[in-house]
């Protein structure tokens, strides 16, 4: 799809500077374009129907998202008047009318893939959603049965008149506005439609089609059951309307006394937060809507209307259907360890590196090498970082474990990993509550590396082993995200692991690290280096090269830096899976550059620096993007793999494999645009997942 801001390659002048606004993409729209990449997944059939169904909430699940963060962030600006202009030249104003435009375009796109696509599919497939005009004499009846036994009772109406002000509302909140007639007079109700509840309700098939599975929607159930809430009225209407507030959390550090304390009163207001979209059903009376624009203040430029249903993040609940044969087929992740008992593990260590692929791989090599730690008495100390450790995480139980057998544990858990900051204050409390040393994290900084170290004696002293990884120690999204960890005891690198500890844990003010490379201490000057190096090596006439995969590039001044490698002749391949607002192809600028995003079965989450370095090859893997936030606000660490057999494999097989990928592999151009890899052979669609689960899968007991 064209979009006129980006669709004119810009004219290289020599003499223009590398800020000039005509060499950059827009953020924003990048994002946008991230998740219309998503929802291209919904229409390729290639992809199981039900996993296109996921696709489809996870396009509303992002979309969810980018208004509680980025857009919300826009309308602050708008509303204090702060003059910003984005690296690309936009004002905020000119920022927000292409988000709005295009995200109404989105919407409508994902609810036209519902209805035209999938739901006919479905039905195909006998699995049916009924509209309340398919509803049967007998259909209505076991509604009203079920609505009267397990919605009614959780219903709270809400009336809106002088004496009841207007209804507190909850972020992301699916909720129908209801006017009723009380005498003479119409009235204006709320009633939330709960989110304890399943949005799909099974219909028996005893009343709908034999060998189908049947469901009616929970919000038309609960309109056509609505008068049973307001006797002695008369329901003349109801309408439904979601809202998404502002959820980003705005934490004055410098002035809380107790940080938990602090983020639990911010998670609180979070509720309150000003609305950044209104989204409405179509045929909502023109009163109805003034009254909710007038409530909420929102400038009706935010409100979105609608003739299909609303909500489609809440479609992952299909997700769940025992439908085997419309998903992809199962696979056995690989096993890392061939003993997992302490010394074998800790043996092993002693003698090399190891790493782990997920989820090609088993995230059970990591409990693994955590339940050795605890299971032995040889172990003195256990240190970690928690950023999103997920519900019932086993690795909580490991830590507990050892800390009422008597190791010292100390544990980083970051309150203010976004939209897990609940959970990890629970988790946060469950650990001190048990003896655990437990940290909250810098001050004005989030600890986003993925860390463990164990300290472990014996014969010949106190020796240390760390797990450094890419991904978050969380066992659900292990099989859902691709992630590196390295397992090591190379002594620069567990000596490195321990000063971060303690800058992490106490007042050390450590500079100087030897092999890995943190932030914000020093991961912007080394990458800086390290990119400066191979510009160098290019114009030397030896070998140079860069390939780097992360989530996003966004960070003005590291584009520059790659700007000038590719001036220096240096060829840069970037794997960048959401946001880049670098502009690859510029004649003279950014010629020597190529983008690729992957979206496939399971989200892109690893992230790879690899460089040329005149011939002797050097390889980091760690928790970074090329964003300003990792660079200057987060501890982040990138790791380097100098086991030669590891190197090799994540050179030769996982990043030859992502710039080989033509089947999920879209290319950027210098238009903005992203489509097929024009220089891919004819006929060819290889997919690099497709390749990693068969190498796993042909090699699984190949010691590699």
């Amino acid at each position: 799809m064209s979009r006129t801001l980006e669709a004119s390659v810009p004219a290289t002048e020599p003499e223009r500077p590398l800020t000039d606004p005509s060499f950059y993409l827009n953020r924003e729209l990048s994002w946008l374009d991230f998740n219309r990449r998503v929802l291209a997944q919904v229409l390729d059939e290639s992809h199981p129907l039900l996993e296109r169904v996921k696709f489809l909430a996870i396009v509303g699940a992002n979309l969810n998202e980018f208004f509680m963060i980025r857009v919300a962030s826009l309308l602050r600006k708008q509303r204090t008047g702060t003059e910003d202009v984005s690296t690309d030249g936009m004002t905020t104003e000119e920022q927000l009318v292409q988000v709005r435009r295009q995200s109404a375009d989105m919407l409508a796109q994902q609810a036209k893939c519902w209805t035209r696509n999938l739901r006919p599919q479905l039905e195909a497939a006998h699995v049916h959603f009924l509209d309340p005009v398919q509803y049967t004499p007998a259909i209505t009846q076991y509604l009203e049965t079920y609505f009267a036994r397990d919605i009614w009772p959780v219903l709270t109406p809400l009336a809106f008149d002088p004496g009841h002000p207007f209804p507190d509302i909850s972020n992301l909140s699916l909720n129908l506005a209801v006017v009723v007639k009380h005498g003479s007079r119409r009235k204006f109700a709320r009633v939330k439609i709960p989110d304890v509840l399943p949005r799909f309700i099974p219909v028996p098939e005893r009343f709908a089609t034999r060998g189908a599975q049947t469901f009616a929607f929970l919000e038309d159930v609960i309109r056509a059951n609505l008068q049973r809430l307001f006797p002695g009225t008369t329901v003349k209407g109801a309408y439904l309307f979601r809202v998404i507030r502002d959820a980003d959390l705005v934490i004055q550090e410098d002035e809380a006394d107790d940080l938990l304390e602090s983020i639990d009163k911010s998670l609180r207001e979070r509720r309150h937060g000003a609305l950044s979209m209104l989204k409405v059903e179509s045929g909502v009376p023109r009163r109805v809507l003034d009254t909710l624009i007038e409530n909420f203040e929102i400038e009706e430029e935010n409100v979105f209307r609608t003739k299909e249903r609303l909500g489609f993040g809440d479609w992952i609940q299909l997700a769940s259907l025992h439908r085997p044969e419309l998903k992809y087929p199962p696979f056995k992740a690989t096993s890392t360890w061939v003993d997992e008992d302490a010394e074998s593990i800790f043996a092993e260590l002693r003698s090399r590196d190891r790493m782990v692929h997920h989820p090609f791989q088993s995230f059970g090599a990591v409990e693994a090498f955590l339940r050795a730690a605890v299971s032995d008495p040889q172990v003195l100390g256990i240190k970690m970082t928690l950023y999103r450790i997920g519900a019932n995480s086993p690795m909580i139980d490991l830590l507990l474990t050892a800390a009422d057998e008597g190791k010292q544990v100390a544990v980083l858990v970051e309150l203010k990993a976004r939209f897990d900051e609940r959970n990890n204050i629970q988790w946060a409390q469950r650990l001190e509550a048990a003896g655990v040393h437990v940290v909250y994290g810098l001050l004005n900084l989030k600890t986003h590396c993925k860390l463990c170290l164990v300290v472990r004696k014996e014969a010949e002293g106190i020796r240390r082993y760390a797990h450094l990884g890419t991904g978050n120690y969380n066992a659900t999204t292990s099989r859902l995200y691709t992630d590196l960890g390295l397992f090591t005891s190379r002594d620069t690198i567990v000596e490195d692991a321990s000063d971060l500890f303690n800058y992490l844990t106490g007042y050390s003010n450590q500079h100087q690290y030897r092999e890995l490379l943190v932030a914000p201490v020093s991961l912007r000057s080394s990458l800086t280096q390290l990119i400066a190096r191979e510009a160098a090596a290019a114009e030397a006439g030896q070998p140079s090269g860069i390939v780097i995969k992360v989530n996003a590039v966004t960070d003005p001044e590291m584009v520059r830096h790659l700007y000038r490698a590719s001036q220096a002749g240096v060829v840069i391949q970037l794997l960048v899976r959401g946001v880049c607002i670098l502009r690859p192809g510029v004649p003279g600028i950014s010629d020597n550059i190529s983008v690729r995003s992957i979206i496939g079965r399971f989200l892109e989450h690893s992230r790879l620096f690899w460089f040329a370095n005149g011939g002797d090859p050097c390889l980091y893997i760690g928790s970074a993007d090329i964003m300003e936030r990792n660079l200057d606000r987060r501890v982040e660490v990138l790791c380097p793999i100098r086991d030669v057999k590891l190197a090799t494999y994540l050179r030769d097989v996982v990043l030859a494999a992502y710039l080989r990928d033509t089947r999920r592999g879209q290319v950027l151009a210098a238009t903005g645009e992203y489509g097929p890899d024009p220089e891919a052979p004819v006929g060819q669609a290889l997919s690099a997942q497709d390749l990693l689960l068969d190498w796993h899968a042909a090699e699984a007991k190949t010691d590699w």
